[in-house]
């Protein structure tokens, strides 16, 4: 990291983390390059990183270690983060999100040989509950099976059919 730091590197963001030791190194790395650092984690359908632990915890835990300037999560479908989110004051520290377009779980995207585009409908609407539940969230993107048609679906108004 120092080396980054040294050619000038505005900011460093990891994502696709899963387990709290990971997000710990990666912000304390970039602390002693005095680089800004955000992590995002990822979820299974459960709401929890694939090492099993809460989202909360793993917020409250990395916070208590080794504070990021900012969360977020990727790599995971709207409805899998959902279960996570229980209100509390740790998810005003969510900035980003970069769901993946597929129910799927990580073991069932990893077998497959094409990417699959989910269902556009159940993205946008999903990603809209999340977002009236997360109003912190300012970065909003796309992962896996994502293109530029979800991208836009999600910077879109949405209907309550789920279409923009």
């Amino acid at each position: 990291m120092c080396s980054l730091g040294a050619a000038g590197v505005d900011v460093v963001h990891a994502m696709t983390l899963s387990e709290v030791a990971e997000a710990v190194g990666v912000v304390r790395a970039a602390r002693d390059a005095g680089v800004p650092v955000g992590v995002s984690f990822t979820v299974e359908p459960d709401g929890r990183l694939p090492d099993g632990t809460p989202l909360r915890a793993a917020v409250e835990q990395t916070d208590a270690q080794a504070a990021p300037d900012w969360f977020g999560v990727n790599c995971a479908h709207p409805l899998h983060v959902l279960p996570a989110l229980d209100g509390g004051p740790w998810q005003a520290r969510l900035t980003c999100f970069r769901p993946n377009a597929s129910t799927l779980t990580h073991a069932e995207l990893d077998v497959m040989e094409e990417l699959d585009e989910g269902d556009l409908g159940l993205l946008t609407r999903e990603t809209s509950r999340l977002l009236a539940l997360v109003p912190s969230l300012t970065t909003l993107g796309g992962c896996c099976g994502t293109d530029a048609r979800h991208v836009r679906a999600l910077w879109s108004p949405v209907d309550s059919d789920g279409t923009a």
